[in-house]
């Protein structure tokens, strides 16, 4: 028989249970996708030694294991060794290639994944075996995620706008469970274990968020207009104020007189701008951590204004960065590695760890820098620096 022959031609004797650990063997190495010269077979019993030693021609038992050379049991079968594996187990598959078609896979989906507007998410997707999760359900996760935060809108709402289904981010859906993976990576807390987490992180991304609790704080903000929050900000002016996410909902622009605004990650650098400024403090918003809706709702309501945006050098910090700057068309503020060694030769010698760092898309020295390093940076350390450049 010619390795092309039909598998139901092989003889009956070559399909006996005593013969079967040999098929298996050869089975389990053909199906590797390489080339196989030789086979190991073991575990075999006195029955089972003795149909090999009968099908290779040996002139005693081969004992309970034996390597058999593929070509010498080829020549004593008159038959294709793969046919007759075939025909006796089933058919063969081919982990060589079906790895590299994988590869391949996964390659042009991360191909497409960098594409994707929400570049900020990636490194958080990256983490969630993208491959599993498929082309079309990373897309909506991604498209999610590029939604948030949502001003408060109910979760219903925020899967009808992206998904075109009102329940697809419900407790349980596969996107509802990639998203708040994500969300978790993100916000760099800990993945929700229960209904309520899960809800504090939808309205962490402002999602069926109380509206007044969500807040953002500023100080120098005195923009002009009849609108109730131009005119109250001009009343305190300048002061520290809070807003609220309520406040913003109603409000299309705002125009402060300045052409720039400056956005900090920690309050009390906005404390200290007011300590030094008082009540000519330049206009500067303060994210408090991860921007809420409040704060980017704040950010996209400010025309014409250029955003500068500075935050901690650590991992978070870079990630809330990126975040923010994707979300808001923010620019870099003293945010290269030449800044971030530059605050290191100035402060003490040891610090907090940065945690774990990813890519600062501005800067591709920047993360590399930390990473070597090893050396945390908190925003306050570099504040006077911050307001000198205010002053100017």
């Amino acid at each position: 028989m010619t390795p092309g022959q039909a598998g139901g031609e092989v003889p009956e004797r070559l399909r006996s249970v005593e013969l079967r650990p040999v098929w298996q063997a050869l089975h389990e190495r053909l199906s590797s996708g390489h080339r196989v010269s030789r086979v190991r077979v073991t575990g075999l019993e006195a029955a089972q030694q003795a149909a090999v030693a009968d099908l290779l021609g040996l002139d005693r038992y081969p004992g309970p294991a034996i390597t058999i050379d593929v070509a010498r049991l080829e020549g004593a079968l008159g038959l294709d060794a793969r046919t007759v594996t075939e025909a006796v187990i089933g058919p063969l598959d081919d982990r060589r290639r079906r790895h590299a078609e994988r590869r391949l896979e996964r390659e042009a989906l991360l191909g497409w994944f960098a594409a994707h507007p929400v570049v900020v998410a990636e490194p958080a997707l990256l983490a969630l075996s993208a491959v599993r999760a498929g082309r079309d359900l990373l897309g909506q996760a991604l498209d999610v995620l590029a939604a948030l935060p949502a001003a408060g809108r109910p979760l219903a709402a925020v899967a009808a706008d992206v998904t075109g289904d009102p329940h697809a981010l419900d407790e349980g859906t596969r996107l509802s469970a990639l998203v708040l993976k994500a969300l978790s990576i993100l916000y760099d807390v800990p993945a929700p274990e229960g209904a309520e987490a899960r809800r504090a992180l939808w309205e962490r991304a402002g999602v069926a968020c109380d509206a007044l609790s969500t807040t953002v704080l500023v100080a120098g903000l005195r923009p002009s207009g009849d609108e109730p929050l131009a005119r109250v900000l001009r009343i305190w002016d300048g002061r520290p104020s809070v807003i609220t996410l309520a406040q913003l909902q109603d409000v299309r622009e705002l125009r402060p007189a300045e052409p720039d605004a400056w956005v900090v990650e920690n309050p009390t650098v906005l404390a200290l701008a007011h300590q030094r400024f008082g009540t000519s403090c330049p206009p500067m918003i303060c994210t408090s951590g991860w921007p809420n809706s409040a704060v980017i709702r704040l950010l996209r309501s400010l025309p014409g204004v250029r955003l500068h945006y500075h935050g901690d050098f650590d991992g978070a910090g870079l990630r809330i960065a990126a975040y923010t700057m994707a979300k808001t068309g923010a620019v870099p503020w003293r945010m290269s590695a030449g800044d971030y060694l530059r605050a290191l030769a100035d402060g003490p010698a040891s610090g907090p760890a940065p945690g774990q760092v990813t890519d600062a898309p501005w800067d591709p020295g920047l993360a590399p820098a930390m990473r070597s390093r090893g050396l945390a940076v908190p925003e306050e350390r570099v504040a006077e620096r911050l307001l000198d450049d205010l002053a100017r």
